[in-house]
């Protein structure tokens, strides 16, 4: 029936777009750039395997002989830091612990103090293997990078402000001089990168300034394959925000603000304070099994003033992907946090405005986050009650016509035409609408992808545990398997089994209220979707997972309650022959769709007729 369908088809869109959003969101690298690595690693393991063991010995020493002999020659005027002993020098604050290296004077690592990597319970630790430098003029026709330098390193100082300062130099015969220039404020995640020159007309070529920076992530959660799928590279051009993730490369043709390497729940980002006028960066996920998730080369130009000595401000921040934070650092860093992108764009303003902050209303007087996603649960079903109350109303009323359909259904018989006139008919007598079932479906949608982003970029969520579940920004698991099943995964969650479940029961009770389907697609689809739920879900945050569950069984409490407690059978039944033996009007869209449904009928009488005559 026309119903029936209606519900059909809002689950199989809501499938369809749910299968459509996770391939996007999961497409990370092609098989072309695979094919490619894999023929690297396949040609290098036959170069090392035809080298024997004492060519490589004396290989590696003539390789660190010629090294040392390039490194002295690209030095120039600033020879005596091209060799050296890397010296470290550690500052620290509330909430973040940095270590420079002098070789580059440049952020060797930072630990962040409050965080703990998902998979091994250490302290999470960003730009382990980074390097950022710039090219310098060290004498005529030859420069270098400053990250393969030697810096003097200072003792820190600590500011009357409680900030902190360390300065790393270098300094030519010649009187041409670099200095860095470090700054941590109290209790911040951004750190103060200030560059001097001294000589910078000869040390920049065309008052430009190249900086590079390598930066690599690795895995701090549960699985590194779902945290990929996560990592990005995003950056402010023009004034506005971007990112790529199933891209490998960007050029940029606007002022680049800021440009940052972000996994799931932490980023690493280079804020330029003049901007940089031009640039590329370059960046792909790990294929391998390793922790690794990604790496990214960026190759960014700034101009600055030709003089004698100049000054360059930069800005670098380590720390969580935290809405309140990141909006208080560059403009649009907050965008950093996904709360929906490109064609999902739409439910960014449902959770920025509404789902954000009830959230965290709830959790000012809730410290448990299940208990904050069960009354958030809660909130959207009271809003979105109007919405569906009627649509439940309607499949209750059906539930009561439905004997009356079901004699109809046999007295039409194969006159498909006559049944969906009467069906229409019994439908407005009885104040059934037609397109009830496929409203509670539909409004799933924009609620499910605004949640998913939501629960997948929320960092009060990490580490949060909640009845079974250990963290409720990843999966829960109750076991694991000793295999991996295609699309499904190697655990078992059971929150994913109860919001199967629950979907299951609904749709038994929906189709319970309809007449029997003689389509056999149209009998079983409905139990086919909450089949479909079940891979989907399975690798999913488990705070979606509950709230799924909760709203199921807030659905099946609604129905239950409104066609046991709200819904007069009698007085419904009794409203129909009033309406029957009342005079009948009907508006004009009901006349010209009764007068097409008649032509249709009549057609296919003749139709018929010829048929048989045949």
């Amino acid at each position: 029936m026309k119903t029936d369908k209606n519900t059909v088809i809002g689950f199989v869109l809501l499938g369809l777009l749910f299968f459509v959003y996770f391939w996007y969101s999961n497409k990370t690298t092609n098989e072309a750039r695979a094919f490619e690595q894999h023929k690297k690693d396949s040609l290098e393991k036959i170069r090392l395997a035809n080298i024997k063991p004492q060519d490589t010995i004396a290989a590696r020493i003539d390789s660190l002989k010629r090294d040392s002999i390039s490194r002295i020659s690209s030095a120039g005027d600033f020879q005596t830091a091209a060799l050296g002993t890397e010296q470290l020098v550690t500052i620290e604050n509330s909430v973040i612990k940095v270590t420079f290296t002098s070789k580059g004077g440049q952020v060797k690592q930072v630990e962040l103090k409050n965080y703990k990597s998902a998979h091994d319970g250490k302290p999470i630790v960003l730009s382990g293997s980074n390097q950022l430098g710039y090219s310098v003029n060290t004498s005529a026709n030859v420069s270098t990078q400053t990250s393969a330098l030697y810096f003097n390193a200072a003792q820190p100082m600590v500011n009357a402000d409680k900030s902190q300062t360390v300065n790393f130099t270098l300094t030519a015969p010649n009187g041409e001089s670099i200095t860095h220039q470090y700054v941590l404020k109290e209790d911040a995640y951004m750190l103060d990168w200030n560059v001097s020159l001294t000589g910078a007309d000869k040390l920049l070529s065309q008052g430009q300034m190249n900086v590079n920076w390598h930066a690599e992530t690795f895995q701090a959660e549960k699985q590194s394959d779902y945290e990929r799928t996560q990592s990005n590279i995003t950056f402010s051009e023009g004034g506005s925000f971007d990112y790529i993730s199933a891209k490998t490369e960007r050029k940029f043709e606007e002022p680049v603000q800021w440009i940052g390497m972000v996994q799931q729940f932490f980023n690493s980002t280079l804020i330029a304070k003049n901007s940089f006028n031009s640039g590329q960066v370059t960046w792909s996920r790990k294929t391998d099994s390793s922790k690794g998730l990604a790496t990214a080369d960026a190759a960014m130009q700034i101009k600055v003033p030709v003089a004698g000595s100049v000054s360059v401000p930069f800005q670098m921040y380590y720390g969580p992907n935290d809405y309140s934070i990141l909006k208080k650092q560059a403009p649009e860093m907050d965008k950093i946090v996904n709360l929906g992108r490109d064609m999902y764009a739409f439910v960014r303003p449902i959770n920025k405005y509404i789902i954000m902050n009830v959230f965290d209303f709830f959790a000012k007087f809730v410290k448990n986050y299940g208990w904050v996603v069960l009354l958030l649960t809660l909130f959207i079903r009271l809003v979105t009650a109007p919405l569906t109350y009627k649509s439940y109303l309607s499949g209750a009323k059906m539930k009561v016509l439905r004997p009356e359909l079901d004699e109809m259904k046999k007295k039409f018989g194969d006159d498909k035409q006559g049944f969906a006139m009467a069906q229409m008919k019994l439908f407005r007598e009885g104040g059934v609408s037609a397109l009830g079932g496929c409203i509670p479906a539909l409004l799933q949608i924009p609620i499910f992808f605004a949640l998913y982003s939501f629960f997948n970029s929320n960092i009060a969520l990490r580490g949060q545990e909640f009845l079974w579940s250990h963290d409720l920004s990843s999966y829960d698991s109750i076991a694991h398997l000793p295999f991996s099943i295609p699309g499904y995964g190697d655990h078992v969650s059971l929150f994913t089994i109860t919001a199967v479940l629950t979907s299951f029961l609904i749709s038994i009770y929906n189709m319970n209220m309809t007449p029997t389907q003689d389509n056999p697609a149209l009998k079983y689809m409905p139990y086919i979707f909450p089949f479909m739920l079940l891979f989907i879900f399975n690798k999913l945050p488990s705070a979606l997972t509950w709230y799924y569950t909760v709203s199921n069984i807030v659905t099946l409490g609604l129905q239950f309650v409104i066609q046991n407690y709200i819904i007069n059978h009698d007085k419904i039944l009794a409203d129909i022959e009033a309406k029957r033996k009342a005079p009948k009007t009907k508006s004009k869209w009901q006349e010209r769709y009764d007068q097409m449904m008649e032509s249709q009928k009549k057609l296919q009488e003749m139709k018929d007729k010829q048929a048989k005559k045949k």
